[in-house]
């Protein structure tokens, strides 16, 4: 699992057409790319966005981006995923 952040100045102010143009595109690309890389969900904040990947390796998100036209600020690999769950208390 990856995660990668984008820097999209102004993108909190997108339209629900031009995030949903964002994801056809994105999902377009990972169709060709195979079955090597999926998209999970992103968070979009004021200027930048925070995608969750699984993915074989880095190289694949890399390309990903590279092939849809998006920027990669960073990626991350994620090392363990934490919740509420993992305090073992119960809410």
């Amino acid at each position: 699992m990856y995660v990668i952040e984008r820097i999209i100045p102004d993108l909190g102010n997108w339209s629900t057409e031009d995030l949903k143009s964002a994801s056809i595109t994105s999902c377009s690309v990972l169709k060709k790319m195979g079955p090597k890389i999926t998209w999970l969900h992103s968070y979009v904040t004021g200027d930048k966005m925070y995608c969750v990947y699984l993915a074989e390796n880095a190289d694949l998100v890399k390309e990903h981006a590279e092939k849809g036209g998006f920027p990669v600020n960073s990626v991350a690999k994620v090392s363990t995923v934490i919740d509420p769950t993992t305090s073992g208390e119960t809410f």
